[in-house]
C-alpha cells in the first residue's frame, strides 16, 4: 500500500533490478540509436544497397533474435535463473555493433546486424520476466512503463549524439558506427555486477502441483509449450501477430522522412524528437495502464497506429514527417507497457520466460514478412500501397482483439 505525504499517497519506489535495467537500456540504446535513424542512409546511400535489402536486414534481424527469445524464456524457467541469459546478451550486442564501421557491402550489416539481434534474443524474454518477477503485480505497468521510458530517453540521446558528431563532421558516418562501443563499455559492469536474481523461485509448476525436475522428460517436453497457459493468451498472440504483420520497420519511416524533405543531418534530430516523446508517453501510460487495465490502451494504440500509417503514405511535406513522428509516439507510449503487462496478468505468476519468450517469438515470426513485404510494396507500388497495408493490418488485429476483450474480463489481474 502507498504510503501518504500531506494527504496524497505516494508511490514506493521501484525495486533496484527495475531501476538497473533502466539504466542499462538507457546506456544500451543510446549506442544503438546513434546509428538506427542513420542506418537506411548507410545501407543506401554509402552501401549502395535497395529499400528491399533495408527491409531484408532489419526483418531477418528481427526473426532471429525473435526464435532466441522463445528459447531464452524457456531455458531461463527451467535453470531457475535469468541473470546469464541478460548479461550474455548485452554483451555479444555490444561487442558486434561497431563492427558495422567496417562494413564495405550491405551483405556485411546484414551479418552483423542479425550477431547483433543474438544478443537481443538472448536477453530480452529473461529481463521482461525478472521485471514482472521484482515487481508486486499491481505495479507491473509502471514498471514496465520505467523500463520504456529510460529506453527511449536513450533512443534520444543517441540521435543527439550522432548529429552533434555529424555537425563537427559531417559524412564520417564509419567512425560514428565505431563509435558505438562507448556507451557500451559501463553496459557490460553494470549487468555483470549488479543484477540479481528475483526472489521468488524460477521455473515452478502450476498451483497445486509440485514443479517437474529441471532436466525431466515432462519437463523438456512441455518447456515451450502454449498449452500450459490459459486460452486467452494464445488468442492475444494471434491478434498481435495480424498486427505485426502491418508493423514493418521504423527504418522505412526515416526513409519517409527523408523522402518528404527532411535533410540527412536532421534525421538523428527528428529521432530524437521522437524519442523523448515515446520516453515521456511510455513512463505516464504505464501507470494508466495499472489504472484501467492493459487491453483498452492497446486497442487505442493500435487504432491510432492506423491512422497515422495512413496519414504516411498521403503526407507531402517535411513538416508532416515531424508532426506525424509525434503522433506514432503516441502509439508506442499506449501500447508497450500495455502489451507486456497484459502478458504478465494473463499467464499469472509461473512461466513468465517462457510467457515472454512467445510474445516475443510472434512479434519476430511477423517482423521479417511486414518488412519485406512492406520494402517490396515501397520499391514497386510507392509509399501509399505499402503504408496503406499496414494500416488495414492494424484495424483487423484491433478488431480481433476487441472480440478477445469481450470474451474475457476487461481488466486482469494476478
Amino acid at each position: 500500500m502507498d504510503s501518504l505525504a500531506n494527504g496524497k499517497a505516494v508511490e514506493p519506489p521501484l525495486p533496484r533490478n527495475v531501476r538497473l535495467l533502466g539504466l542499462v537500456s538507457l546506456l544500451n540504446d543510446i549506442g544503438s540509436e546513434m546509428l538506427a535513424p542513420l542506418l537506411p542512409e548507410f545501407v543506401i546511400g554509402v552501401l549502395k544497397g535497395t529499400k528491399a535489402q533495408l527491409g531484408l536486414i532489419d526483418g531477418v534481424g528481427e526473426t532471429i533474435a525473435s526464435l532466441l527469445k522463445l528459447w531464452a524464456g524457456g531455458a531461463s524457467d527451467r535453470a531457475g535463473s535469468r541473470k546469464w541469459f541478460i548479461v550474455v546478451g548485452y554483451y555479444v550486442a555490444v561487442l558486434a555493433r561497431p563492427l558495422m564501421s567496417l562494413a564495405a557491402v550491405p551483405w556485411h550489416v546484414f551479418a552483423l546486424r542479425a550477431v547483433d539481434r543474438v544478443g537481443k534474443g538472448v536477453r530480452t524474454a529473461p529481463r521482461d520476466a525478472l521485471i514482472a518477477e521484482s515487481t508486486p503485480s499491481d505495479q507491473h505497468g509502471r514498471a514496465f512503463g520505467f523500463h520504456r521510458s529510460m529506453d527511449h530517453l536513450g533512443a534520444a540521446l543517441g540521435p543527439l549524439a550522432a548529429f552533434g558528431f555529424l555537425w563537427l563532421f559531417p559524412d564520417q558516418l564509419r567512425w560514428l558506427f565505431f563509435l558505438a562501443i562507448v556507451p557500451g563499455i559501463p553496459i557490460l559492469f553494470l549487468v555483470t555486477l549488479g543484477i540479481r536474481e528475483a526472489p521468488a523461485r524460477v521455473g515452478t509448476g502450476r498451483e497445486g502441483e509440485a514443479p517437474a525436475e529441471p532436466n525431466s522428460p515432462m519437463a523438456v517436453a512441455g518447456s515451450w509449450s502454449l498449452a500450459i497457459f490459459p486460452p486467452t493468451f494464445p488468442r492475444y498472440l494471434l491478434a498481435l501477430l495480424i498486427f505485426t504483420l502491418g508493423n514493418s520497420s521504423d527504418s522505412f519511416l526515416l526513409v519517409r522522412a527523408k523522402e518528404l524533405g527532411v535533410g540527412v543531418v536532421w534525421l538523428p534530430i527528428l529521432w530524437l524528437v521522437f524519442h523523448l516523446a515515446k520516453s515521456a508517453g511510455t513512463l505516464v501510460c504505464g501507470g494508466w495502464s495499472d489504472a484501467v487495465g492493459p487491453r483498452p490502451l492497446i486497442l487505442l494504440g493500435w487504432l491510432l497506429y492506423a491512422a497515422v500509417y495512413l496519414a504516411f503514405g498521403l503526407a507531402t511535406a517535411a513538416w508532416h514527417a515531424w508532426a506525424l513522428f509525434l503522433v506514432y509516439a503516441a502509439f508506442y507510449a499506449l501500447t508497450e507497457p500495455a502489451e507486456k503487462a497484459l502478458v504478465a496478468a494473463i499467464v499469472g505468476p509461473e512461466r513468465k520466460g517462457l510467457a515472454y519468450g512467445w510474445f516475443n517469438l510472434t512479434i519476430g515470426i511477423a517482423a521479417l514478412p511486414a518488412s519485406l513485404v512492406f520494402g517490396w510494396l515501397y520499391d514497386r507500388a510507392g509509399s501509399m500501397a505499402a503504408f496503406g497495408t499496414g494500416a488495414v493490418l492494424a484495424l483487423a488485429a484491433a478488431m480481433l482483439l476487441a472480440m478477445v476483450t469481450r470474451s474475457s474480463p476487461q481488466k486482469t489481474t494476478e
